[in-house]
């Protein structure tokens, strides 16, 4: 089947790229198709049910540290993949899903096998061949990074390093073992590698990151692609160019072109920004309309030893129409055992919320919209979406919605396209609108994961900014379609 992806092409057209640059400008190209979907039905039960299945897969009582660090790629239809070449004997092509819920880099490598992998999204390009002399040895701090429940010489003695080595750390020879990572619908067995990764232009030279770490999987059960994560790890994409380029890998920023599951609507490619640009090229870049020039709104991000591959924030509430919504202390911040919070994702589409505070929610919306409009049931069983209205006409009113973050004025207003989904019905021909938001579960199922996850379709048309360096996130709204033309325009 043919993807619905959304895919990043990484170029760099007139910037000149180097890593003593402030900023890198990356243009996210979107690709869209519905042809992999019968209707407009199984698009989205396919995208909810992924969904649901990544933000319940952090929830898993008794997988080990390994298994939880890595996210779970999302279905086609929701993913953002990243273009690289890796080596440079030849240098090869690769792709890989861009996540913020992880903190790895890691994808197929020659020879590959993918099992239960039919009808999943694949890569045009054939997998990399890599020497073996690119291994990381098990005495490395990555090696350790990725292998977290086990201390170096218990990595090194796996990898049948003599005891006398170990004891004078004597090992750097020996390489890092095999590592084993779970999905919630997928596995795979993956070494560490080192090599040079770069981003390929056509007009200027790429940038090079020599002495990369990612993992390299021969076998992989349902997972075709890699991931390149995003996430505050050792060995995520940022880390590792910030260990090289503070400037750059200290913060990012993505900007996602609203799309509505339509190819129709994707004109211009979607920013990606590592390193800053400052509040006059911000105000520089305004729109007529304003729309551009709103001033972010950041809330902090929380401290989080037991999941710190993920960017946690607490969510105090979220307003629909007048109604304020008072969260539940899950969402709004950690326990003692660094479970709750907010989960800020590219990776996750729909934002997943706890029953409590999903059910008030859906409640009031209904109280204002379902006085009018009939429920649709078929719909929403079908969508796995809800609740669910018919309506004739063009237009359907629905209360606003605004999401109240920790932190003095951090309220953030959706765009209605980012909460209230409409199409028509194939099955009756009518008009339908859908609330896109979801239900993950009772508060009390929540333990050992996220109380709550914004996904990725609710943070189109915002600047989403990750700044590590102040340790925050931040949104302001954004006409993404047009951010990298001018911006680009200001390298030029």
């Amino acid at each position: 089947m043919a993807s619905l992806l959304l895919c990043f092409i990484l170029c760099f057209s007139s910037l000149s790229v180097t890593l003593s640059e402030q900023l890198l400008l990356l243009p996210l190209t979107h690709s869209l198709s519905k042809n992999q979907f019968n209707s407009t039905h199984q698009l989205l039960k396919s995208t909810s049910t992924r969904s649901s299945m990544r933000f319940h897969h952090h929830h898993h009582k008794k997988l080990n540290k390994q298994q939880q660090q890595v996210s779970l790629p999302l279905s086609p239809g929701s993913d953002y993949t990243l273009s690289f070449t890796i080596g440079s004997n030849p240098p090869q092509p690769i792709s890989l899903y861009m996540d913020t819920g992880s903190d790895l880099v890691w994808f197929p490598c020659s020879p590959f096998e993918c099992i239960l992998c039919e009808g999943k999204s694949t890569t045009t390009t054939p997998p990399p061949k890599l020497s073996k002399n690119a291994t990381v040895s098990c005495k490395s701090p990555a090696c350790s990074a990725a292998h977290t429940s086990l201390s170096s010489s218990d990595l090194c003695a796996i990898s049948h390093c003599p005891l006398d080595y170990i004891e004078t750390s004597d090992c750097s020879s020996f390489s890092c073992p095999p590592f084993y990572y779970a999905y919630g619908d997928g596995s795979l067995i993956a070494r560490l590698y080192k090599d040079s990764l770069s981003v390929p232009t056509s007009s200027v030279p790429s940038m090079l990151l020599p002495n990369f770490t990612f993992g390299c999987a021969h076998t992989t059960l349902g997972e075709p692609i890699g991931v390149a994560g995003f996430g505050p790890g050792l060995l995520s994409l940022p880390a590792q160019i910030a260990t090289v380029s503070p400037q750059l890998g200290n913060r990012f920023s993505y900007c996602l072109v609203s799309h509505s599951f339509n190819q129709y609507r994707v004109h211009r490619p979607s920013p990606l920004i590592l390193g800053r640009y400052d509040d006059e090229e911000r105000k520089e870049n305004s729109g007529v309309d304003g729309s551009d020039s709103a001033e972010f709104v950041y809330t902090s991000i929380l401290d989080n030893p037991s999941h710190p591959y993920f960017y946690s924030v607490g969510l105090k509430g979220i307003s629909v129409g007048k109604r304020n919504i008072p969260a539940p202390e899950i969402v709004k911040r950690l326990d003692r055992s660094g479970n709750g919070g907010t989960v800020v994702d590219s990776g996750t589409t729909f934002t997943m919320l706890p029953a409590s505070l999903y059910n008030s929610v859906v409640a009031e919306f209904d109280r204002r919209v379902g006085r009018v409009h009939e429920r649709a049931s078929e719909v929403e069983d079908k969508t796995g979406l809800r609740p669910c209205y018919y309506y004739d006409g063009k237009v359907v009113n629905v209360p606003a919605v605004v999401l109240h973050f920790v932190g003095n004025g951090s309220s953030v207003a959706l765009p209605r396209r980012n909460y209230f989904y409409e199409f028509l019905d194939g099955d009756k021909k009518k008009n339908v609108g859908c609330l896109m938001l979801m239900n993950g579960g009772d508060d009390e199922e929540l333990s050992g994961g996220p109380g709550a996850i914004l996904g990725n379709y609710q943070q189109q048309g915002f600047e989403v900014v990750y700044d590590l360096e102040k340790k925050r996130v931040g949104f302001a709204r954004r006409q993404c379609s047009s951010l990298w033309d001018k911006l680009n325009q200001n390298k030029t």
